[in-house]
């Protein structure tokens, strides 16, 4: 499953979040691939998409930066996906 995690920054945290990026820390835990991140210049947001067959990992890697970040996370699907499961519904009609 994927998910799109979209992170803004706390009041006051840019500085501390920063430094945890650029040390590397919180990388994805196990079972947790990362498949895209993008930054938002000067807006203090962000979205990382994520994958995994284990949604427990999506609440560890945004636990681990829930001290600098507020999250929105929403399961998504690709185009294919999508189109798969119109087809799949549009026969249980």
């Amino acid at each position: 499953m994927l998910y799109m995690m979209e992170w803004t920054l706390k009041s006051d945290c840019f500085d501390k979040a920063h430094n945890r990026f650029l040390e590397g820390a919180a990388p994805m835990p196990d079972g947790l691939t990362q498949l895209g991140r993008w930054h938002a210049p000067g807006s203090g947001n962000g979205w990382l998409l994520v994958e995994t067959d284990q949604p427990g990992t999506v609440y560890v890697h945004a636990a681990e930066w829930g001290d600098f970040v507020s999250w929105q996370i929403t399961p998504v699907f690709t185009d294919g996906q999508a189109g798969e499961l119109s087809v799949e519904g549009r026969g249980r009609r």
